[in-house]
């Protein structure tokens, strides 16, 4: 399986429909990914946020459920 698997095309979500997507969802149904670097993870993230920085995602794509909507910033 490889790293596109994970991911399904769909066009950019404006904040405000992450924002209601987050609201009406349970954090166990959904992958929420920063793939910032650590320092920015630690300056702030939201809530329930995975750090896999963008340089990391191919390597440990494996972490993330395939059967969920992943969310990426």
């Amino acid at each position: 399986m490889g790293v596109l698997d994970y991911f399904k095309p769909v066009s950019t979500w404006p904040p405000e429909k992450v924002r209601r997507f987050l609201r009406e969802k349970n954090q166990g149904e959904y992958n929420l990914v920063d793939v910032r670097q650590p320092q920015e993870y630690e300056q702030a993230h939201l809530p329930g946020a995975q750090l896999i920085p963008i340089g990391e995602l191919e390597g440990r794509v494996r972490e993330l459920d395939p059967n969920k909507v992943t969310i990426t910033y």
